[in-house]
């Protein structure tokens, strides 16, 4: 009856490291490789890869790249976003660029300019092309 199993899990619960939050004040340009959760209240210019969850806050901003397995954005996004399950768009959500994901949930009054490929799972075990692997693509139709 009280069991702890049936209680809701934080983020921290259900990745496989501890949460990692990028504050209001901090700005932050780089690379970011994690297992764990993400979440981003400051501004990031660069590039977040994680097999965890990212949410980025309603002050949040991200430009550049994130590859992740869950999203919930309330923020700014600009850029290229891989999601392999769940992308949610909260109505305060402005997001431009391209979007690869499994699922999506937008709700009313979210901003979405973006092209958006929907793949199933499968779809993810190959690796989208990045923009300068021209060749390889080249090579790979001949």
């Amino acid at each position: 009856m009280f069991s702890d199993n049936k209680r809701n899990k934080t983020m921290s619960e259900t990745s496989s490291g501890q949460p990692n939050r990028i504050e209001k004040s901090t700005k932050i340009k780089g690379d970011i490789e994690s297992d764990a959760d993400f979440r981003i209240d400051g501004r990031l210019e660069g590039t977040i890869k994680t097999t965890g969850k990212v949410i980025i806050g309603k002050e949040g901003k991200i430009i550049g790249k994130v590859e992740c397995t869950n999203a919930d954005i309330e923020g700014n996004f600009s850029g290229e976003l891989y999601v392999s399950q769940l992308l949610a768009l909260k109505s305060t959500a402005i997001i431009d660029g391209d979007v690869t994901v499994s699922k999506l949930a937008v709700e009313p009054g979210a901003t979405f300019n973006a092209a958006c490929n929907m793949q199933g799972k499968a779809g993810f075990a190959k690796k989208a092309p990045k923009h300068n692997d021209a060749k390889e693509i080249a090579q790979a139709k001949s």
